[in-house]
């Protein structure tokens, strides 16, 4: 029976590193996770309200297709900046695509920020947003082990009408295949069941890793969008002030195209975790990277594997999610 890596967080998925910088005074921050050496990328989007940066170089038609570092930060289009300040020190570090001897080198660094500036904290930062300095330091912060709850992106983070918080999760398939997953939780939807403490996430559950909360009887769950009115007087419901922010990643050697397909499974996982998801409020991201640590052949075989894979992505994901709202609340 496959089971947890030892963290338990997506740096269970051998090179990966994580790290966070939080600004207590904006209530906001970011995560940054990098990677070991380039890795292959890929990315869906299936909310309605997305803010992006450098996602089509992810594309599988286009050259690319791999990454050196992902960026999730808080602070809606001026945490794009974040990834600025990323590239900036790769770059010194002597990380990205060398196109011309004695020319910077470019990292590929894509980035998908969530909006918290309804959610407290200074934000009057007028020229001078926090997200470049921060960017930088989330990279300084990052290591295997890492916090989870409100902390870097999560910082300003809601899940619905509740905290949300940065979560991850991980499984060992075997054989050297593990599957890990990391989420920012700021949906509109609600991550929990209705009248419960029980997650939607729960039967993913393991080793109560989100408190081991059941159903109690009887949960009706007829109802699509049962805290509507309240998230309306909370001005939660606007395009884009919203989002679960998403990476997944696999020891496999997949190409840009099969890290797509995992990204685009891994995304029924968020819609296991919070209800409703990917409303035109959101801008759900799902991030997928691929280690190639691990050769799944080329037979017929492998696209099997491909679909074990992305199931377990989403299982992760949505046990991520259910993590990250426990560990903030």
């Amino acid at each position: 029976m496959a089971k947890p890596g030892p963290r338990n967080l997506i740096t269970d998925v051998a090179g990966l590193s994580v790290g966070h910088a939080t600004d207590a005074a904006a209530a906001s921050g970011v995560t940054v996770l990098l990677c070991e050496a380039a890795w292959r990328a890929g990315v869906d989007v299936g909310g309605g309200g997305p803010g992006l940066r450098e996602t089509e170089s992810l594309a599988p038609e286009n050259l690319v297709g791999r990454a050196d570092a992902i960026v999730l930060a808080g602070g809606s289009v001026f945490g794009l900046g974040a990834a600025d300040g990323v590239a900036a020190l790769l770059s010194a570090r002597g990380v990205g695509l060398a196109l011309k001897p004695g020319a910077p080198k470019i990292p590929i660094v894509p980035a998908a920020v969530l909006h918290d500036l309804g959610n407290g904290g200074d934000k009057d930062w007028r020229l001078e947003p926090p997200y470049r300095r921060l960017g930088m330091a989330a990279v300084e912060a990052a290591q295997a082990d890492f916090a989870l709850g409100s902390v870097g992106a999560g910082r300003g983070a809601m899940a619905g009408l509740i905290k949300g918080g940065i979560g991850s999760a991980s499984l060992d398939l075997g054989g050297g295949l593990m599957v890990g997953a990391l989420a920012a939780v700021n949906c509109v939807g609600s991550a929990r069941m209705p009248g419960s403490d029980a997650f939607w996430a729960w039967p993913f559950e393991i080793d109560g890793e989100f408190g081991g909360q059941r159903p109690a009887g009887e949960v009706d769950a007829s109802d699509p969008a049962p805290d509507e009115g309240r998230l309306k007087s909370l001005g939660r419901l606007q395009p884009g002030a919203n989002t679960t922010l998403a990476v997944v990643a696999v020891s496999a050697d997949l190409s840009t195209a099969e890290c797509k397909r995992l990204a685009m499974m891994a995304q029924d996982g968020l819609a296991r975790a919070v209800r409703p998801a990917h409303t035109p409020f959101d801008g759900d991201v799902v991030f997928a990277l691929a280690s190639g640590a691990v050769a799944l052949g080329e037979s017929n075989d492998r696209a099997v594997q491909i679909a074990r894979l992305g199931s377990a992505a989403a299982d992760c994901l949505a046990r991520a999610i259910a993590r990250g709202v426990w560990e903030a609340s």
